[in-house]
């Protein structure tokens, strides 16, 4: 069902419901003063507040499906509460009214009242009406989670009992017992305070964006069974009128990919709205240390922080004492004493973040920070690329070398080149087979400042 038909729905029943409370206001008020029967006039007057408060629920649903804009970021939900909190006034101030007359016709002076089929009769279509008008507000409202059709549907369910009541009264009178009505009238406002409490208390809760107890412990719980997901913290519920709002924090493993993480977190907000129909939700995602984390993804994330890179980390282990030598990139501008101050303090972090590292060992190495003018001289030095490939090809394990580039950098040259090897060797003999082509070239070949070698697997067709 689209939103406009939603809209639609609500006003109908919000409109029927005007109509009935006149009605019964008009037909109540002349059954009262015609028999005298304050049990009947404070169902007029009931009705009245309800005529009063299905005009200000009319409004309300009109305002509360409103879109959200500049002013009311959250939408116009909270309409509907406020006028939840309205009815709930008017709803007081009508018993306070109630208690008073009753109290004064029992205790200071007797009002005759006339029991004829009347007043029965007003009584009973106002059962019949009331019951219609209650079941029909009650099934939008919960059907939308609406607030303010709900005190609708309360005034006309407390009209239900406090009607019963007065019949009652009235069969009493009947009998020739006249403090009978002012009775049935202290019942009616006892009736009518016990639902207005319940509603104001709801109302207000809302208003004061209180959570419903326990539900921030249930929707944690479910949101930490969600692969990914380390911990749940911060979670905050509110609701404004039909719609709920819920804004989390989320702690990810610091190590797994942005992509990574950008998942789970769409995966908790599936999870909520499976939780909570109709939900705005906001997932904040904080990376956090695992178990699962191996020392060398603990050290690159400290390194992280610092916003340093290191390579080359060996871990050796010892009577349960780790021992780490690494590789530290730095700006090549840098002079020692600035790359030294650097290194000290990615250690100071390292053994405070890992307390079993007793002997760390960092290797201080330059880093390019822009981009370089490299001139591709390949196609005028054919013989340095056959020169460059009869070397590879003397490593051992090496099955070819192709797709071999030359740049002319700052003099010098840099080689980059694809080598095939046997796809089923591990990933340890890779890097050795890499780094003894880059050891050779350099090596044989003075005028040769870097070398990148590109691994790929040895396909089947060339074997």
């Amino acid at each position: 069902m689209t939103i406009t038909q939603a809209e639609q729905e609500k006003k109908t029943v919000a409109l029927s419901s005007v109509a009935a409370a006149v009605f019964l206001t008009v037909v109540k008020l002349i059954a009262g003063y015609a028999t005298g029967s304050l049990g009947i006039i404070s169902e007029a007057v009931h009705s009245a507040l309800d005529l009063v408060a299905a005009f200000v629920t009319y409004f309300a649903v009109r305002v509360s499906d409103r879109p959200p804009d500049q002013e009311h970021l959250y939408g116009h939900g909270k309409v509907e509460s406020l006028s939840a909190l309205i009815e709930t006034a008017l709803l007081f101030v009508t018993c306070l009214w109630i208690i008073y007359e009753a109290l004064r016709r029992l205790l200071v002076y007797e009002v005759p009242v006339e029991a004829n089929v009347w007043g029965f009769g007003v009584m009973v279509l106002s059962i019949a009406i009331n019951v219609s008008r209650a079941q029909a507000l009650s099934r939008v409202a919960r059907k939308y989670g609406s607030q303010a059709l709900e005190a609708d549907a309360l005034h006309f369910s407390s009209d239900v009992l406090s009607s019963l009541v007065v019949i009652v009264g009235l069969a009493f009178v009947h009998f020739g017992w006249t403090r009978a009505d002012p009775l049935a009238a202290l019942g009616v406002a006892a009736i009518v305070i016990v639902a207005t409490w319940q509603l104001g208390r709801r109302t207000v809760d809302v208003l004061l964006d209180r959570a419903p107890e326990g539900l921030a412990d249930r929707l944690a719980a479910q949101v930490e069974q969600i692969p990914g997901v380390e911990k749940c913290d911060r979670l905050r519920v509110r609701r404004s009128g039909a719609q709920a709002f819920v804004d989390m924090n989320i702690s990810v493993g610091r190590t797994i990919p942005f992509e990574t993480a950008h998942a789970v977190a769409l995966a908790v907000e599936r999870k909520v709205h499976e939780f909570l129909p109709n939900v705005d939700v906001v997932v904040h995602t904080d990376p956090a240390e695992t178990q699962e984390e191996s020392i060398i993804a603990r050290l690159r994330s400290i390194a992280g922080k610092r916003q340093l890179y290191v390579h080359n980390v060996s871990v050796h282990e010892s009577h349960r004492k780790l021992h780490v030598d690494l590789h530290l990139e730095v700006d090549q501008h840098l002079n020692l004493r600035q790359a030294h101050q650097i290194a000290s303090l990615l250690e100071e972090d390292i053994k405070s973040g890992i307390p079993s590292i007793v002997e760390l060992n960092t290797h201080i190495e330059s880093r390019d920070t822009g981009v370089v003018e490299g001139e591709d001289v390949t196609a005028r030095m054919p013989a340095v690329v056959r020169e460059i490939r009869a070397i590879a090809l003397e490593v051992p394990g090496l099955r070819d070398c192709h797709a071999v580039i030359l740049r002319k950098v700052n003099g010098n040259l840099a080689v980059s080149m694809h080598c095939t090897l046997d796809e089923e060797l591990s990933m340890a003999q890779v890097h050795q087979v890499s780094t003894e082509v880059e050891r050779r070239l350099m090596n044989k070949m003075p005028d040769v400042e870097r070398v990148i070698v590109h691994t790929e697997p040895l396909r089947q067709e060339v074997r």
